[in-house]
Parts: C-alpha cells; structure tokens; sequence
C-alpha cells in the first residue's frame, strides 16, 4: 500500500521514519538495512517504502548514517517516485550486480529480509542468489527480525484502542454463538459446524468486523485437527459434545484484527477427563502470560521461543507434549499472522525479541487424533507497563450450555 492508502507501516517515505531506523541500526551495529523486492516477494520491504507495484528487482538501502539510496530497473522509476532518495538504475542483469557492489560499498554488517537455516520463515524473504551475490561482495548478512519488529509490526495506539474493540466484540459474538447452539438443540433442532460457521462469518461482518473474517467450528474428534474446516455442512452438534470456536476479525485494513478460541460442552456437567485436559490447556496460558509480566518486571529481555517453552514444558509435565503439535502463538499485527515474533520454539526458533508494541496470541492446546481436541486463545500486547492481555474475563471454565450455567 501507498503511503496516501493510509497504511500506518510506510515509515520510510518519511525523514523522521528514516532518522529512527538509522538510531536502531547505529545502536545495533550495522551499516544498513537492506531492503529487496521482486514481484511482491517481500511484503515487509513493500509497506515500509510505501510502494505500490513494481515488475523488476529493486534495492533500498537505509545506511546507519547518510541519505538512503535506490538501486532499481531503468523502466521503474515511476513506482518509486514518491521517494525523493539517490538512485541508480540498472538493465542488465551484469549492470545489476555491479551496481549493487557500488550501492553496499563501505558497508561490511547489513540486515536484511533473511533467517539463517529458515529459523523465521516470516523473514525468509531474499533469495538464494541474491544473497550469494551479495555475499560474495565481503557483506555479512544480518537478518532484519528485531527492526521488523520495532518498526513494521508494532501497533500504533489507535490500532491498541481497535483491537481491545475488536476484542470484545469476537467475544461476545463468541458466547452468542454458544448461546445459539444451545437454543437450537435444546429444541430438538439440527445444527451443524458448517451453518454455525456461516453464522459467525456472516456476523462478524454484520456487527463490524469484516477483515480477515473467519472462523473454526468442531466437535469433539474434529477439533483434534487443530485447523479442521467442516465446509459448508460438517457435522451436526449434538448434546454430549465438546465444541471449539475459534473466531477472529478486524475493522478495517488498517486495524489490529482480534483472534480467540473458546470452548462449550453441550452438557451440564463437564467430564472429568474433558476437565482435567482443560485445566492443563488454561495454566499453560496462563503459564505464559504470568511468565511474561514476571520477566518484564525484572527486567529481562523477552524473547518469542520463551514463551512456546513455558507452555509447553505445562503441558509435557501434564503427559501431554505429543499431543501439543503446533506453537504457542502467532504474532498478530495488520495481517491476522503477522511478521512480528512469534511464539515458538517448536516448528521454528523465534529468537526475536518481544519489544514494546508487538502483539501476539497464545494458544496452547491439546489435540488427541480420533478422540478430542481442546484450545485456549487470548491475544496479548507488549504495552509501555508490560504483558497486557487484550480480551476481558478470558474463559476460566469451559462453558456448560445445556442443564447447567
């Protein structure tokens, strides 16, 4: 998006934006960010210059000190226009590579888009040879994670006030959903996870969450997928079972979109099984989010693999660890995924630091093939006080939705 489509990432089409990147990569101690595109490759790079489109390879660099400069193709100019930097073109491929010598010269540490052994798939972002290229050049690559962080994920505090909005109405809508269920089978009528899916969907937009709308519905058994999809019908929902319903949405593109999962028995009593898998799910929520205040009160650096330990190690403990077989969350910014850390420690190695301003989710679960699966789902924020969570009262019981409160 262009910086007139009103997206809050196009730091670098501003002086002052290119000051507090060159503050972090002095502070850092590298020479400059790199920034690569190809053909929408690199989403990150995009928003932070504010380009809309583009066909050819193109270069930013952002040096610690000194103006920025461009290394782009001779029939691009026009899509990069509203940058008033230095630049050069380039046709040839052998132009390229030269020029791009001349464009890092005096540079020997540079970040970029970049994840040694894929760690971040996120940031995988340059290609192989142009890494190669430019390493052959004498330049050490540097990945760009924690200044992907600070100055592409971060939320602004309009966003902060949205999503706690966007919260509150993905939880309600969640127990008006709950609420629905139990109406209809109280009746003795027939609903299924595909039409209570629908009715989410379609109230997600209605009540003013449109963006990245969208949602889970599964019992029992299929909720052991932890992204199981039942279609347009699924399976009907009967008394006896355990459902999951996680929902998410946002209220315009430039907003912070809210991301849950709660869950209900259609029953008034739960299972004692079912109650001690719940339990287990909550504290390693829990788990992570008092691990986080506790650490940000002393002090220490709060990094995306840490969070995934503490959850994890709950659940192990619990004789539950093969059954926990995705992270503990996602990072949340204007994507429903975002390219802020996440945590993880499991699919990948987030080693990206929590800073001020980054949100994610955390979501531990437990999913037992062909038998039952169960998630919690809050969002959390790293406020200027700490760890917030975003959602009131997050779900304490699992919620009782036929003979029973």
């Amino acid at each position: 998006m262009n910086p007139e489509a009103g997206d809050s990432r196009a730091l670098l089409t501003t002086g002052e934006g290119v000051a507090r990147v060159q503050a972090a990569l002095r502070d850092m101690g590298l020479d400059g960010w790199l920034l690569y595109d190809f053909k929408d490759r690199n989403p990150i790079g995009r928003a932070l210059l504010g380009l809309e489109w583009t066909t050819r390879r193109g270069f930013a660099l952002v040096p610690a000190s000194g103006p920025p400069r461009l290394l782009i193709h001779a029939i691009e100019h026009s899509s990069w226009r509203h940058l008033d930097w230095p630049r050069e073109s380039y046709s040839s491929r052998i132009e390229m590579v030269d020029r791009l010598r001349g464009l890092l010269s005096g540079c020997t540490r540079v970040a970029t888009e970049t994840s040694a052994r894929g760690d971040v798939p996120y940031l995988d972002l340059l290609p192989a040879g142009i890494r190669d290229i430019i390493v052959d050049m004498g330049v050490e690559l540097h990945s760009s994670g924690d200044l992907v962080s600070t100055f592409y994920a971060v939320w602004t505090p309009a966003q902060r006030e949205e999503h706690g909005r966007a919260s509150e109405l993905v939880k309600v809508l969640a127990r008006d959903a709950f609420a629905r269920v139990a109406d209809h089978v109280s009746r003795g009528e027939t609903i299924t996870e595909g039409a209570l899916s629908t009715w989410i969907r379609d109230e997600l937009a209605r009540r003013g969450a449109p963006v990245h709308a969208d949602c889970i519905v599964a019992i029992g058994p299929k909720a052991a997928d932890p992204h199981y999809d039942p279609g347009e019908t699924g399976e009907p929902i009967r008394a006896g079972d355990l459902l999951l319903i996680d929902l998410w949405g946002g209220f315009h593109e430039n907003s912070v979109p809210a991301d849950q999962t709660w869950m209900g028995f259609m029953g008034g009593e739960l299972p004692p099984r079912i109650a001690a898998l719940w339990e287990t799910v909550k504290a390693a929520r829990d788990g992570v989010v008092e691990s986080l205040q506790a650490r940000w009160a002393r002090g220490e650096v709060l990094r995306g693999f840490e969070g995934d330990d503490v959850a994890r190690r709950i659940i192990t403990d619990a004789g539950y660890g093969e059954f926990f077989i995705h992270r503990t969350g996602h990072s949340i910014d204007l994507d429903i995924h975002g390219r802020g850390p996440n945590l993880d420690n499991l699919e990948t190695r987030d080693d990206r630091v929590l800073v001020p301003g980054v949100g994610f989710s955390v979501e531990p679960g437990i999913y037992i093939p062909d038998d039952v699966g169960l998630r919690t789902e809050i969002n959390v924020y790293m406020g200027p006080d700490g760890p917030e969570v975003t959602v009131s009262e997050p779900q304490q019981d699992v919620f009782l939705l036929l003979g029973g409160s």
